[in-house]
This record gives C-alpha cells, sequence and structure tokens, in this order.
C-alpha cells in the first residue's frame, strides 16, 4: 500500500509524521499550550488529559499502517506548531483533511501552507480522488484555509455531535479535486 512521505519539508515549514509515544511529550505540551484556542471549536478538548493523547498517539501507528489517517506534526524552524492530518472520507476515493495550530503561530498563513504541502502529498497516492475540509461555519479562521487553496465550497449540512462551544451547529463542507495530469 503506497503511503504519504513521513517527512514533508518545505524548508522553514516541516510535516513530521507523529510517532507514537515518542512524541508524547512534544504532543501533550502543544495541546496543552493550545487549549484555550481550541477549547471553542474542537470537542475533543474536553476530554484532553495525559491518557487520551497517548491513547490517540498509540492510534497514530495503527490508522497510518492501515492508510485509515495519515497525521502530522507542523512544526515551524524545527518546534511543533500545530497539527493536521487526512482522514479516509466515507465515500471512495476521499480524504478529509484537519488541522489546527498554536495560537502563537496562527495569523501568518502556517496553516495554508501546511494543508497545500499535506495536499500535494495526499494527491501523489494512488486513488485519491479528491480532499475534503470540514469546519463549523462560524470558524472564519478555518474558512480561510479552504478559500485561499481553490476548495470549492460543496454544502452546508448539520454539524457531526458534540457541537463545539463556540459551533453553529452547521458544518460547511469544501472539496478540491485532484488536479489533472
Amino acid at each position: 500500500m503506497a503511503r504519504p512521505r513521513d517527512v514533508i519539508d518545505r524548508g522553514d515549514l516541516v510535516l513530521r509524521r507523529w510517532r507514537g509515544q515518542r512524541d508524547f511529550a512534544a504532543a501533550f505540551t502543544l495541546i496543552e499550550e493550545s487549549l484555550d484556542h481550541l477549547r471553542p471549536w474542537e470537542p475533543w478538548v474536553a476530554r484532553h488529559d495525559e491518557e487520551h493523547t497517548r491513547a490517540l498517539l498509540g492510534r497514530c501507528d495503527t490508522w497510518w499502517a492501515s492508510g485509515e489517517v495519515y497525521t502530522y506534526a507542523i512544526a515551524e524552524d524545527g518546534a511543533p506548531v500545530g497539527m493536521c492530518q487526512a482522514v479516509r472520507a466515507a465515500e471512495p476515493g476521499g480524504r478529509r483533511v484537519g488541522y489546527w495550530l498554536h495560537p502563537a503561530a496562527t495569523g501568518r498563513g502556517l496553516a495554508t501552507r501546511a494543508v497545500a504541502a499535506l495536499a500535494e502529498e495526499v494527491f501523489t497516492l494512488p486513488g485519491v480522488a479528491y480532499l475534503e475540509i470540514v469546519h463549523d461555519r462560524a470558524n472564519t479562521a478555518s474558512a480561510a484555509v479552504p478559500r485561499r487553496l481553490g476548495f470549492t465550497e460543496l454544502r452546508r449540512e448539520p454539524a457531526a455531535r458534540p457541537v463545539a462551544p463556540a459551533g453553529s451547529g452547521t458544518a460547511v463542507v469544501w472539496r478540491l479535486d485532484r488536479p489533472a495530469g
């Protein structure tokens, strides 16, 4: 089975595969420092603790091996500043992309650059026909990423439960088809 590279290097921005328990300290610290920033938009933050982070990282290796989820640390100048991932979509040929940044890393285009690098890499895999990004309608910062990268808004639908505290309850679904060629 073809898989994306473990490291996607874009100079000062690098996507590096999260490697199970070896990356626990870095991942836990990154999440801890980002809790207030993430809490309004990410329902999983309510369950955040050491056990939850260890379990997540433990699943990263299994998910990677199965091709279900490819999870990366977003690193700037060698330090993790966020996470992004590509999850197998419900429909064949698709992947859903998720991303978040440490609050000190926002507003500089890092999420856009990270998603662009991830998209380019995932489109090298056979059978990936499209990528989707789903975010809450009220999350305008997340909406900027697919808009900048040429995704097309497909639809608005009821958000998955539980809805994040700042969420509107409406999910916006964007799609980017595999480039021709």
